[in-house]
């Protein structure tokens, strides 16, 4: 399709107007950043699986009533989103304890942890998206605690799905981070899931052998980034097996 104005770019995404009023393309880029984007490089075919992976997850979610901001996948690399307003949070649940974590209150990686803990960061990358508590949300007005009430409950459904969902193929979901949006209808307001879900927004590891199957391949350099997040796409069944490995790439 045609390019559109560029809205945004960020390290992974680039958002550009979308074709009718209330509308956003979000086009995946192959770029790869880890540690507040100290580390980059670009792989060859990520963007084609994350987008690919975000639809086959975004579609789940909104199967099952948990409201998001995707409509439809437009190609390999783009998809239609609704335009909202983002919430100024990184949403995470954990379910194991791992990353940062793991190094906070020195827990050793992979100790499960006695329920699903949700954590709230601000979204500010100068600041490196800093851990904040709800006093601080309500304090600055990020969020009212109706919001917070209905973020809690959006994430703990989402990870009601995707920890059944990668159960089932032999993946352990250890933990993610979503974002928010609010979206307007007249005078009401509803909170949907927004941007993305893929294994650059999740931590995943086989449940038999340990292995990462996420950004972390990418974090602490243990192989090829695409065969990591190409064999959870094949276990979910997003892609046909002989785009698995070397999905087409269409810019």
């Amino acid at each position: 399709m045609a390019r559109r104005k560029k809205i945004y770019e960020g390290k992974a995404k680039i958002l550009y107007e979308g074709p009718e009023p209330g509308t956003i393309v979000q086009y995946f880029k192959d770029d790869a950043t880890a540690f507040n984007a100290e580390k980059k490089d670009v792989i060859d075919g990520k963007g084609v699986l994350n987008n690919r992976l975000s639809e086959f997850f975004m579609t789940g979610l909104n199967q099952i009533g948990v409201p998001t901001h995707f409509i439809r996948r437009l190609n390999m690399r783009e998809q239609l989103v609704r335009s909202c307003e983002i919430v100024p949070l990184e949403v995470i649940v954990r379910n194991y304890a791992a990353g940062s974590m793991s190094k906070r209150l020195g827990i050793a990686e992979g100790t499960q942890l006695p329920r699903p803990i949700v954590e709230y960061c601000y979204k500010d990358d100068a600041l490196g998206d800093p851990l904040v508590t709800e006093e601080h949300i309500a304090a600055f007005g990020w969020a009212s605690q109706q919001d917070m009430d209905d973020i809690l409950s959006l994430a703990l459904r989402v990870n009601d799905f995707l920890s059944g969902m990668m159960l089932a193929v032999g993946i352990r979901l250890v933990d993610f981070k979503i974002e928010i949006g609010r979206v307007y209808e007249g005078d009401f307001q509803r909170l949907i899931i927004a941007d993305e879900i893929s294994p650059d927004s999740c931590r995943l590891w086989d449940i038999e052998s340990g292995q990462k199957l996420d950004k972390d391949v990418f974090r602490r350099d243990l192989g090829s980034l695409t065969d990591a997040y190409s064999e959870v796409a094949r276990r979910l069944g997003v892609l046909p097996k002989s785009n698995v490995t070397k999905p087409t790439l269409i810019n």
